[in-house]
C-alpha cells in the first residue's frame, strides 16, 4: 500500500454510498491507520429512524436533517480531538453533503464514493445479520443517490486493502 502521509489527507474524510457497500469496514481501518477517529453515522440515528427503516420505510428528507445536524456537530467537535476523523455516512444526495461540509473547504473534507453494482451491494446486504437495514430499502437508496464531480468515486469490487490503496492515491 502507497504511503500517503497524514499532512496530505483532510481533517475529515466521509465514506459514502449506499447501504452495505462497506462504509464502516473501510472508514474504521482508514482512521486506525492515521490514528485518527472513526464514527458511524448510523449511531447517530434516533430510534425513530431506525424504527422506521427496520420497518422497510424510507427516510424522508425532514427525517434525515436533524441527524445530519449531529452530523455536522460531531464533525466540529472531533476536529480539534483528533488528526483525522472519518465518518462512514450514506450522504447520498447532495443537499446531505452540503449540511455534512458546510462552509468546509475542500483541503478540510473530502467525500469517498465506494461505488459498486446493485447486484453486488444486495448480495452483501443480505449476507448481514441483526442489521436494522433491510435489502428491501437498497433501491430507495440507489434512487437518491446523485453523483457529483466533487466525490471520489472507488470501486468496492476489490480488496479492503486496495480500495484503501485507491483512496490513499487521491491524496498523494
Amino acid at each position: 500500500m502507497s504511503e500517503t502521509p497524514l499532512h496530505r489527507l483532510p481533517r475529515t474524510l466521509i465514506i459514502m454510498g449506499v447501504c452495505g457497500c462497506g462504509k464502516s469496514l473501510i472508514g474504521s481501518r482508514l482512521a486506525e491507520r492515521f490514528g485518527g477517529h472513526f464514527d458511524d453515522a448510523d449511531d447517530f440515528h434516533s430510534s425513530a429512524n431506525k424504527d422506521k427503516m427496520r420497518a422497510g420505510i424510507p427516510l424522508t428528507d425532514e427525517d434525515r436533517w436533524p441527524w445530519y445536524a449531529s452530523l455536522r456537530a460531531r464533525i466540529e467537535e472531533k476536529r480539534g480531538q483528533t488528526p483525522l476523523h472519518v465518518l462512514a455516512c450514506s450522504a447520498l444526495k447532495a443537499s446531505y453533503r452540503d449540511r455534512l461540509s458546510s462552509s468546509d473547504e475542500p483541503s478540510e473534507i473530502a467525500f469517498i464514493h465506494l461505488k459498486g453494482t446493485r447486484e453486488v451491494i444486495h448480495a452483501r446486504m443480505s449476507a448481514r445479520k441483526d442489521h436494522y437495514m433491510p435489502p428491501t430499502l437498497l433501491d430507495s437508496q440507489f434512487a437518491i443517490l446523485e453523483e457529483t464531480p466533487d466525490l471520489i468515486s472507488v470501486s468496492l469490487d476489490q480488496t479492503p486493502e486496495a480500495i484503501q490503496s485507491s483512496i490513499l492515491a487521491a491524496f498523494s
